[in-house]
């Protein structure tokens, strides 16, 4: 018989995924030492992308879907 996993709640509030399975996060290095960034920059810091495959596949199985 097989353990049912638990979910990782620190991974729900930071993760999302799509209908289509692709796992959607946002990007690092905006938080603080902004002063020194160009506008550009902040700009597609804000943005949010997709996970590559490897990471996907992991942060999908520890959300548990």
């Amino acid at each position: 018989m097989k353990i049912k996993q638990k979910t990782r709640k620190s991974l729900t509030k930071r993760f999302k995924v799509t209908k289509n399975g692709k796992v959607l996060r946002r990007q690092g290095f905006s938080g603080h030492l902004n002063v020194k960034k160009s506008k550009s920059k902040k700009r597609r810091l804000k943005r949010i992308i997709h996970t590559n495959k490897f990471h996907s596949r992991k942060i999908r199985k520890a959300l548990g879907k």
